[in-house]
């Protein structure tokens, strides 16, 4: 049985970032359930479907392949055979996960491949709806958040650092527009589980932030203390 740390929160929080950290501190997988949404959202995309399509993109969910995998020790995501990593972080791809990720069937279609990949792995898990309705058993739930206007720095500094054109006004529109619909859609919203520890991070350091939440995950034991032959070890397999 796989330990799990399950970590949400809005979108921009650094829960991706956090969550790595922390599953590379313990040993333990990273499963991105983000990037598989983006993923999905990248088949939507290409399909040529525009957010608001709910049909098409269900009909599209069903014949969709996604997949996450660890190459030299990276995680890699796959939509088919396609490695669309370095795409996930397009607005355009974020507002499409957002909306689609409320359709239940597209939830349906990732939810199977995250718990099985739990139940039998030790995982650092990061999410929406992860301590709510994918993990609700998890051994740690976190709930990590920020003010909006210290998310759309992060997210605006972020591109900038890519060389990605951006506006830090319309990145923050879009960030309180997705807290909306994450917060109130009918499927899984975004809150947070009543047994969560509540973390804000609009003044915190990655590092505070990280060992903040390693306080609440168990000790090492001998099983868990190579991370890397974890990482190198473990695939998520297409569905």
């Amino acid at each position: 049985m796989g330990y799990n740390v399950a970590i949400d929160g809005p979108a921009g929080a650094g829960k991706s970032t956090i969550a790595k950290l922390v599953a590379k501190e313990k040993g333990y997988i990273y499963v991105d359930t983000g990037a598989l949404y983006r993923a999905m959202a990248v088949c939507f995309l290409d399909a040529g479907i525009s957010p608001g399509e709910k049909e098409k993109i269900i009909a599209a969910s069903e014949k969709a392949q996604v997949s996450i995998r660890y190459e030299n020790g990276v995680q890699q995501v796959y939509a088919g055979s396609e490695n669309v990593t370095s795409r996930l972080r397009e607005e355009i791809v974020g507002n499409m996960a957002s909306f689609s990720s409320a359709i239940p069937e597209v939830r349906k279609k990732l939810l199977k491949l995250q718990q099985n990949l739990a139940e039998n792995e030790d995982v650092v898990m990061d999410g929406r709806d992860i301590g709510t309705n994918i993990l609700p058993h998890a051994d740690v739930k976190i709930y990590l958040t920020a003010d909006t206007a210290t998310r759309a720095k992060r997210r605006y500094e972020e591109l900038v650092r890519k060389g990605l054109p951006c506006d830090y006004d319309k990145i923050e529109k879009d960030i309180e527009e997705r807290d909306a619909r994450d917060m109130n859609r009918e499927t899984a919203p975004l809150r947070k589980a009543e047994d969560a520890v509540l973390i804000d991070s609009s003044h915190m350091t990655i590092e505070e932030v990280v060992s903040e939440i390693l306080k609440y995950c168990k000790s090492n034991t001998p099983q868990q203390a190579d991370g890397a032959s974890n990482l190198q070890r473990s695939k998520l397999r297409g569905i």
